[in-house]
């Protein structure tokens, strides 16, 4: 395919498409009817919104299992064959209330917040006040979730924080208190790291990003190293950070942080080799590089947009030749979509592997093939054989007990697998090293979220 022609000079105005507007895209002459019936179906239920940029620079029109289009415009296999139906039936009622209230009964049976995420990762103040645009589920990092930048210049059809985008706020991690957020990071002299995430925190104006940013700088907490910005600005609107009206304003706060002292780190989700190769895509990256930051790149490994180990080998040879430092390979979460876009963790592991014979030593910093789960990230090391049994080896990257880490474990093998939860401990051990602690802490969770509504009513 031929790249769009904008430049990195280029000065766009961004323009969103979204299910209310998107049958303007002149380029969606080359879809078929079933196609557009499936954006205007699953995209009831799960988000869906693509930009100009995407639509003009980085989609193959021509190509019907394109993957960047696929990585942005709904599929008809992303619900499962019973909810499509549906979800159809409805649509065609024109009922909108019967609309909302159906694709939220499909919403619900997504599993929207997997690996207890709002079980045990919502914390709360020393005096009782919970955080609800916090997270907080390894020891030395919290994510924080401000209001303003819950959505993105464009969404990811695989996207596990599907549930911040779709209306439902019984769903939505979100805050806008900064001086909360100052007060919690005071009380964890754990904490080194804060991960502004979403949603995509560069979606937010510079003022607006700026006042949380300043809050933290100015609070002068030492034990804070790192600050991170989760994001897709990179490749999705590099204007941000380009010709953007406050692109500027934007560069000069992520100046001011490095010039503090802390270390910048920009964790860019790139999915796919081709968003890499634009100019605008390689002037952002080179800009906020020259000011210090690191940028760090990771990506779930997706069926129909990125499962094959040429692509991932291409793709780190990409990131290394700009200074981006391959980071995360992760599997597929369980929740939204994972039926369409997971690949057997086997499979997978083998693509890792082979991508990774191929490159040189600066181009294997990458840690997969790495499951984000309740008790922590679990990485797949391998398969080998012991006493005549395949197994899996696996290890804790990284745990809710910091005393799990690195501890190694085996799984039988199962080339049908996609999750932790599909596999089964080895050895006939009737649980995973972790399960017990990992139950009692659940049973505790819901115990202190009895006693605060108790505490509250009271």
């Amino acid at each position: 395919m031929e790249h769009g022609n904008w430049t990195e000079n280029a000065n766009p105005k961004y323009r969103a498409y979204t299910l209310g507007n998107y049958k303007q895209i002149p380029q969606l002459q080359n879809l078929s009817p079933e196609q557009i019936e499936a954006v205007d179906i699953v995209g009831q239920v799960l988000p869906f919104k693509t930009n100009n940029y995407m639509v003009d620079n980085l989609i193959d029109w021509e190509n019907p299992e394109d993957p960047i289009f696929i990585l942005n415009f709904p599929q008809r296999g992303m619900l499962i064959p019973e909810h499509y139906e549906r979800m159809k039936a409805v649509v065609k009622t024109g009922d909108k209330q019967r609309i909302r209230k159906t694709a939220d009964e499909i919403r619900l049976a997504l599993n929207p917040h997997p690996a207890g995420q709002m079980e045990l990762n919502l914390p709360r103040l020393k005096d009782g006040t919970p955080l609800p645009g916090i997270q907080h589920k390894y020891e030395q990092t919290i994510l924080f979730f401000a209001s303003q930048g819950q959505t993105c210049h464009a969404y990811c059809t695989f996207c596990f924080r599907w549930p911040q985008f779709v209306g439902m706020d019984s769903l939505k991690i979100a805050m806008k208190d900064a001086e909360q957020l100052v007060q919690y990071v005071r009380e964890h002299p754990e904490v080194t790291d804060i991960l502004f995430t979403g949603g995509d925190p560069l979606i937010m104006r510079a003022r607006v990003l700026k006042t949380y940013v300043d809050a933290l700088l100015d609070a002068k907490i030492e034990h804070v190293k790192t600050i991170r910005f989760g994001t897709k600005a990179m490749t999705y609107w590099p204007y941000k950070v380009l010709t953007d009206p406050d692109a500027e304003e934007t560069i000069a706060l992520m100046s001011r942080i490095v010039e503090s002292g802390k270390h910048l780190a920009i964790m860019a989700h790139i999915n796919h080799p081709r968003e890499l190769q634009t100019p605008a895509a390689r002037a952002a990256i080179r800009k906020v590089r020259a000011l210090g930051a690191e940028v760090r790149s990771q990506t779930p490994i997706l069926r129909h947009i990125n499962d094959d180990w040429k692509l991932w080998a291409e793709k780190w040879q990409e990131e290394v030749s700009q200074g981006i430092i391959p980071y995360f390979m992760f599997a597929t979460r369980d929740t939204g979509a994972q039926h369409y876009f997971a690949v057997p963790l086997a499979r997978a592991w083998d693509i890792c592997r082979k991508a990774m014979s191929t490159r040189s030593g600066i181009g294997r910093h990458i840690r997969g093939l790495s499951m984000s789960a309740n008790p922590g990230k679990i990485q797949v090391v391998g398969v080998t054989e012991i006493k005549g049994e395949k197994l899996f080896v696996l290890r804790m990257l990284e745990s809710r007990n910091p005393e799990w880490s690195h501890l190694p474990f085996f799984a039988k093998y199962d080339d049908a697998a996609v999750w932790i939860d599909d596999l089964k401990p080895a050895f006939g051990k009737p649980e995973f090293f972790y399960q017990e602690e990992l139950d009692q802490m659940m049973l505790g969770s819901a115990t202190d979220e009895r006693l605060y509504t108790l505490s509250q009513v009271a």
